[in-house]
């Protein structure tokens, strides 16, 4: 009952704080690429030139032919797209608290609005994403229908999930930063481990179980129903109560984290 009451207080703190979190949000996301020529520019030129190069690579490299009667770059990157912003916004949230140091011993400032400034800005990014995603279907002739609204959804569910994760290892981080490298790790083979790439189709029916206990997997391949499949996430039903119940242990265990290690942030950083 305790870790639930926690949860809440979080979840009302950062509500209420959610119009000064919007203004440090935008400007987090200005003063990110400050200072460099092209500036936000290269939030974007890295992770197009992944995709085309993974394209490059697949495409014309290894001739990967359509994929459930899709081009290929369509199938790509509906999967791709959505873990550029997983992999931004828990890596770089993930050091909020120390980015931020400054701010942690200000009595009056709630540092919990930090991890999700964060998260915030690097959404500012996916949204560009998210409208380059559709010039591409676009290109090939697939054109927006209603289903895509899900992609709200979907993306909802990316960002909770991102906040529950980044609330754990923020809070860690200032005491234990190997923490950091654990991410960079888990963040390298996670790509691999979920169906980004490749079709969770190619592996065997009982190792298929397997890889769908990734909350990515649902994250994923829910850009994909909803671009491709046009599958309501309803019809995903047991897919959709794993994945929410995963995130809610996530965001119990981040709360808990947060309310036992804030107290002492001053003392470290």
């Amino acid at each position: 009952m305790e870790e639930i009451n926690n949860t809440m207080q979080l979840i009302k703190e950062l509500l209420n704080s959610r119009s000064l979190i919007w203004s440090f949000a935008k400007n987090d996301f200005k003063t990110r690429y400050s200072g460099s020529i092209f500036g936000i520019t290269w939030a974007f030129i890295q992770p197009i030139m992944t995709l085309l190069t993974f394209w490059f690579v697949f495409q014309v490299g290894f001739r990967s032919t359509a994929v459930l009667d899709v081009p290929f770059i369509c199938w790509f990157a509906a999967g791709l797209i959505p873990w550029f912003f997983f992999a931004d916004a828990w890596s770089s949230a993930g050091n909020a608290f120390v980015e931020y140091s400054y701010l942690i011993k200000k009595v009056v400032f709630k540092v919990s609005m930090l991890p999700i400034i964060k998260i915030i800005s690097s959404a500012f990014i996916h949204v560009v994403f998210i409208i380059i995603l559709a010039l591409i279907y676009i290109i090939y002739g697939i054109f927006p229908q209603m289903i895509w609204i899900q992609l709200l959804y979907y993306s909802f569910c990316m960002i909770i999930f991102t906040v529950a994760l980044t609330f754990i290892t923020a809070s860690i981080i200032p005491f234990f930063k190997d923490i950091n490298n654990m991410v960079a790790i888990i963040l390298q083979f996670g790509m691999w481990l979920t169906p980004i790439m490749w079709s969770y189709n190619m592996v065997p029916d009982k190792y298929q179980a397997f890889f769908k206990l990734n909350p990515m997997y649902y994250i994923v391949e829910g850009y994909r129903d909803t671009l491709i499949n046009h599958v309501w996430f309803w019809h995903r039903y047991n897919q959709t109560l794993w994945f929410w119940a995963i995130t809610l242990v996530l965001c119990l265990l981040g709360a808990i984290f947060y309310k036992k290690l804030k107290p002492h942030f001053a003392d470290v950083l």
